[in-house]
């Protein structure tokens, strides 16, 4: 029999965990990126490795506190965007998209090296950067506290809260430069390019802009996404961009709290998913092995955002006029 009670928890744990606050400040990024902007950006994996990375090997090897090893890690995403940015911003869109994919990939292999295992560790990441992070957490309690489902341990609550308020000040941070005149000149950039460059705006300079801050906030969501566990390069391969690209097209891509949506939505679909299709081949059920299993529960959420996209392109609470404008 399948534990219905054990599954539904399960599912409602991840509504607030880091993970998922990590993913929806990432596709948040692609929303300055794509939805507003109008930036192909297909490299979001490599902003959030080189901000997962800046923070470990800035704690663990010069011994950074917490503060100047985030500023390290927002730095190297400056400086990717910048690399990214200059040779391709002045060309079309699908130019982006090449470059972007590829250099994500570039510096994923580039912390695997054995070339420079003694700082990056190499396939087998890093770990035990936790320690001055860990020291700013206010609680203190033993065990696991919470009510129903969201019983978590006081490392975790502290991972939770600093997460989703990153996310929350990055929400109004977008929601106040999109109502901004910057923000309206992205929009005018999103819709027609030429005709704001004919208003004597400096488009290549606002791109590089929106490039760099949607950067950022993936750079901060990759040091969000480690703090739960460690460093490993397997988990900033190229599916980590698509799954946020999903996130984003799941909850509405020119909106400011549909990135949140979809990555609350996507998380607790993998979960319940995950947990349901294990019990359901244990019980005999399905008749597949518990590897095929572990894919199911993929094609299950890719179907269910594809119907997403047929039935409701703008997102779930996406807008049908500003999705018209994005390219």
């Amino acid at each position: 029999m399948i534990d219905w009670g054990t599954l539904f928890s399960n599912a409602a744990a991840e509504l607030i965990s880091p993970t998922t606050a990590a993913y929806a400040l990432a596709a948040l990024g692609l929303a300055v990126h794509f939805g507003y902007t109008g930036l192909l950006n297909f490299g979001q994996a490599g902003f959030m490795a080189l901000g997962a990375y800046g923070y470990a090997i800035s704690v663990l090897t010069f011994g950074f506190p917490v503060w100047a090893s985030v500023l390290v890690g927002i730095a190297a995403s400056v400086v990717f965007a910048l690399i990214l940015g200059i040779p391709t911003l002045r060309l079309r869109a699908d130019y982006l998209a090449i470059v972007t994919i590829a250099a994500a990939e570039i510096v994923r292999l580039l912390f695997t090296t054995n070339t420079f295992v003694d700082v990056t560790g190499s396939a087998n990441g890093l770990s035990e950067y936790k320690d001055g992070y860990r020291a700013l957490n206010p609680f203190s309690f033993e065990g696991k506290a919470g009510f129903g489902p969201w019983m978590f341990s006081a490392n975790d609550w502290w991972n939770i809260v600093v997460g989703w308020s990153v996310v929350a000040l990055a929400c109004v941070l977008v929601w106040l430069l999109m109502r901004s005149p910057w923000g309206r000149v992205l929009k005018g950039i999103r819709e027609d390019e030429d005709a704001v460059r004919a208003l004597g705006k400096n488009v290549y300079s606002y791109k590089m802009q929106s490039l760099i801050l949607g950067g950022v906030f993936g750079t901060l969501a990759g040091m969000i996404f480690i703090m739960p566990r460690a460093v490993i390069p397997s988990n900033y391969a190229t599916s980590l961009t698509f799954f946020v690209w999903a996130i984003l097209l799941l909850g509405g891509a020119a909106t400011v709290l549909g990135p949140v949506v979809g990555s609350v939505v996507f998380w607790v679909l993998l979960s319940f998913f995950s947990g349901f299709i294990a019990r359901a081949v244990e019980a005999g059920w399905i008749p597949i092995s518990a590897v095929q299993a572990g894919q199911l529960r993929f094609i299950l959420v890719g179907v269910a955002i594809m119907l997403m996209v047929v039935f409701r392109p703008q997102g779930l609470i996406g807008n049908k006029k500003e999705m018209a404008f994005v390219k």
